[in-house]
């Protein structure tokens, strides 16, 4: 099996999270993608989605499922979305896709969290990817540097704007030791619109594609 056919094996699973005559809440990326080809096939079965990006708004619609704003969906009973890493306490890096301002709200709104993905990011401590941060442009440099101060090699994401029109800095070289403590000191920079710790608000379902089927997983 290549690495497509995990993300399809844990989309195909986490249709089984999706009651009937909802609104979903959907994420972004390579196994968003795969889920929302999914969530196709039972589209008469669900009132619609609502989208943490434009890319993921522009999919569904493709597929002819109704994309909802939040403010008019409320509250949403499941959220699907893949992570860049996480681990088995749960606590995610999301964001290299640059939708993480918007994944961070849908998922804050949503009563579960079903995170998809493959084998290869379930990771025991995070910082392998580097951290995104979303900044106010005027912020820029200020952020930066309080970034290095706190260890970061922050780098800006070139030629990238995010659907909120705002930048994105990378920052390589932090041991995450702490995502939760991490997450609120990040957040209490000045100019940060969010960042791509999901610590405060984890997973609560992990399904994990390996070579040898699905794994589910919870909070250790």
């Amino acid at each position: 099996m290549n690495q497509d056919d995990l993300k399809r094996a844990v989309a195909v699973a986490a249709i089984e999270y999706v009651p009937a005559d909802c609104i979903v809440g959907v994420g972004t990326g390579s196994t968003a993608n795969f889920f929302i080809d999914e969530l196709a096939k039972i589209r008469h079965k669900i009132r619609g989605a609502v989208a943490s990006s434009e890319a993921s708004a522009k999919r569904l619609k493709g597929h002819g499922i109704e994309v909802f704003a939040l403010n008019d969906a409320g509250d949403l009973p499941v959220y699907v979305d893949g992570a860049d890493e996480i681990t088995r306490h749960m606590h995610m890096v999301k964001g290299g896709g640059g939708a993480l301002t918007r994944e961070k709200i849908v998922a804050a709104a949503s009563r579960k969290f079903i995170c998809v993905c493959d084998e290869s990011k379930l990771v025991d401590v995070l910082g392998r990817f580097p951290l995104p941060v979303e900044v106010i442009p005027m912020a820029r440099s200020s952020v930066a540097r309080q970034l290095v101060a706190l260890g970061g090699q922050p780098a800006l994401r070139e030629g990238f704007t995010t659907d909120n029109g705002n930048l994105i800095l990378d920052v390589r070289g932090l041991q995450i030791m702490n995502p939760v403590e991490l997450e609120s000191t990040l957040d209490h920079i000045a100019g940060v619109v969010t960042n791509g710790l999901f610590a405060r608000r984890p997973a609560d379902v992990l399904l994990l594609g390996t070579v040898s089927g699905v794994k589910t997983m919870t909070a250790q």
